[in-house]
């Protein structure tokens, strides 16, 4: 017969040798997303430069490598957790918080490139995070958040919100938590979009609201309506410039390996089905979510990525060069890959650029701004992207917990 000391040594032997299991599948991946920053993104001077940096450019000091022509700024510090932006009707950039419940507003008055101050526009929310201004003479703010649609009456000169309007009720919480928002564009349709992930990694739904884009009308609310479906996170939206038509990234699946399934960029129809949880990319039946086959057939009629991302990049905001940009820039596309855990080698922590041409069609991708990852760890993850007709460009970040200002220096100097 064992000795006590002995099975209780087996005992914890096997409980350590368990919970190491546990970890390389599921823990050993995240370090770059919970590890602090190896350095301080938020402290640096308040002007940087990419390649050919003026007199106080210290490559170890200003990370972030941008084409040549741009320059960047810290735009506002004290902004923890920064996700979605947002332009007033009078200019006034606006992010939400979502880590800390606030909504706030970046006033910019003496045109230093540096925010005036922090404004909270809103407080004690429950993880807000799609931003939007409805249309009007005097438009509402739209605020999503993980469970529910609300509207205010907002005051562009006080920076303040009040007069709340519930507008829907969604399914809250879940492994995707976050909900955007973007308005149809055009006059004849004004419904709003909603994007709604879904509560696992790859499932059947219970709940028919989840894994979607939903619409609803802007001004009363009521009952919601499916637009798109078979998404697994299409978490920001944009409208093409040209087409109208709502482009979308798409998170894929986990525990497929290092290199599947694609991450997406959709084009959004209405009523279209694009395969999540069965298919991905380009009507890729899913063995594993289904290793009986019976939706391989289905995959067929879904509709496919209009492109591929390469996997485990976590594309987040996605953002049209405006037709007031110089023609080598014009109906571009930037996306902000904030990259996963969930892959043996760190990816992403960088904005893409793709090359379209006037009809949307893809023409080439290339690096738009790199050096947020570095050997040291992540410095950054950029999350929304915020294109003005003026030659600014602000990018989130919600790890470094800044907003950073990026300027077309031509534009802006010689006010084209």
């Amino acid at each position: 017969m064992k000795k006590p000391g002995v099975i209780i040594g087996i005992f914890l032997a096997a409980a350590g040798l368990g919970a190491g299991a546990y970890y390389w599948q599921n823990l050993r991946l995240a370090g770059p997303a919970v590890q602090p920053l190896p350095r301080d993104t938020a402290g640096l001077p308040e002007e940087g430069k990419g390649p050919g940096a003026g007199k106080s450019a210290d490559p170890a000091a200003f990370p972030l490598k941008l084409p040549p022509g741009f320059a960047w700024t810290v735009f506002a510090r004290e902004v923890k957790g920064a996700r979605v932006l947002a332009l007033d009707p009078n200019g006034t950039l606006l992010v939400s918080l979502t880590s800390q419940g606030r909504v706030v507003a970046l006033p910019h008055t003496n045109n230093d490139g540096v925010a005036d101050a922090v404004v909270t526009v809103l407080d004690g929310l429950n993880k807000p995070h799609g931003l939007a201004f409805g249309p009007g003479k005097e438009p509402r703010l739209y605020v999503a958040e993980t469970g529910r649609v609300a509207a205010f009456d907002y005051d562009p000169e006080r920076l303040t919100a009040s007069s709340e309007q519930k507008i829907a009720d969604l399914p809250p919480g879940g492994r995707h938590f976050t909900r955007s928002l973007k308005f149809l564009p055009g006059p004849r349709d004004r419904r709003l979009l909603i994007s709604v992930g879904s509560s696992c990694d790859a499932c059947e739904e219970e709940d028919p609201r989840r894994a979607k884009i939903l619409a609803v009308d802007p001004e009363d609310g009521g009952e919601l309506s499916t637009f798109a479906s078979g998404l697994r996170n299409s978490l920001f939206m944009a409208v093409h410039p040209r087409s109208k038509h709502v482009w979308a990234t798409e998170m894929g699946r986990d525990d497929l390996g290092d290199n599947l399934p694609p991450d997406e960029i959709n084009i959004i129809l209405k009523g279209g089905h694009y395969g999540w949880p069965y298919c991905y990319g380009k009507r890729l039946h899913d063995d594993k979510s289904d290793p009986a086959g019976a939706h391989r057939k289905f995959c067929k009629d879904t509709i496919p990525s209009f492109i591929d991302l390469p996997a485990h990049s976590a594309p987040l905001g996605l953002a049209f060069f405006p037709a007031e940009w110089p023609q080598q820039f014009r109906h571009d596309l930037l996306v902000a890959y904030h990259g996963a855990s969930n892959r043996t080698g760190p990816t992403g922590r960088k904005v893409v650029r793709y090359k379209l041409d006037a009809a949307g069609n893809f023409v080439g991708v290339e690096d738009f701004i790199t050096g947020w990852l570095t050997p040291e760890g992540a410095l950054g993850r950029p999350v929304d992207i915020l294109i003005k007709d003026d030659g600014v460009i602000f990018i989130s970040d919600d790890k470094a917990g800044v907003v950073y200002r990026v300027v077309y220096e031509k534009m802006v100097k010689e006010g084209l």
